[in-house]
C-alpha cells in the first residue's frame, strides 16, 4: 500500500469510528488500527455448489431460507477430515449461513431418518434458532430422495458425544 493509502486508512479509522485512535473504556485501553493477516479460504466449485443447492430447490431444509447468497453447502462428513468426500453430492446439504455454523459447532444434527436432534447443552435466546431448531427437535426435515447418504449422517453422528 502506498503512503497515501496508509494515510487514508489511518485517517478513516479516526474519522469514521468517531473516536481518537486510542480510547479508554472503564480503565481498559482499546485501539483501532490495521494489521496484516493470512487467511485460508475454501473454494467450492461453483457448478458443484449450484448443483447441490438446486437439488434442494435453493432452500435451506432447516430454516426455509431461500436466498442463494445466504446459503452454504454444508458437509456432513467434514471438509477437513474427509477430503475424499468434498465433492460428493450425497455428503452435502444447503444450509443458511447461521444454520451451517450451528451444525459445524455441533449445536444440532440430523439423524438417519433426517430428524433434527439438538445438543442438550445448546441454549439460545435467538428467536430464529428457537423457531427453526429448538422448537423443531425430533421433526423430520424435508430432503429429496437419495440426496443425502444416511450412512454419512450415521458416521458424522458417531463422533458426537451427545447423540
Amino acid at each position: 500500500m502506498t503512503d497515501e493509502g496508509w494515510e487514508f486508512v489511518e485517517g478513516a479509522v479516526e474519522k469514521w469510528a468517531d473516536v481518537a485512535r486510542t480510547a479508554t473504556t472503564s480503565g481498559t485501553a482499546v485501539s483501532a488500527g490495521t494489521y496484516e493477516t493470512t487467511t485460508h479460504a475454501r473454494a467450492v466449485d461453483p457448478e458443484f455448489r449450484a448443483t447441490a443447492v438446486s437439488r434442494h430447490d435453493w432452500t435451506c431444509p432447516v430454516s426455509g431460507v431461500d436466498h442463494p447468497g445466504l446459503l452454504d453447502v454444508a458437509h456432513v462428513l467434514s471438509w477437513s477430515e474427509y477430503p475424499e468426500y468434498r465433492a460428493n453430492l450425497a455428503n452435502v446439504l444447503p444450509l443458511s449461513k447461521t444454520h451451517h455454523a450451528a451444525f459445524n459447532r455441533e449445536l444440532f444434527t440430523i439423524d438417519r431418518e433426517y430428524r433434527l436432534q439438538l445438543n442438550p447443552s445448546f441454549e439460545t435466546e435467538s428467536e430464529l434458532l428457537q423457531r427453526t431448531v429448538l422448537d423443531r427437535t425430533g421433526e423430520r426435515i424435508s430432503l429429496p430422495d437419495e440426496s443425502l447418504n444416511p450412512e454419512y449422517v450415521v458416521q458424522h453422528n458417531a463422533a458426537l458425544e451427545w447423540v
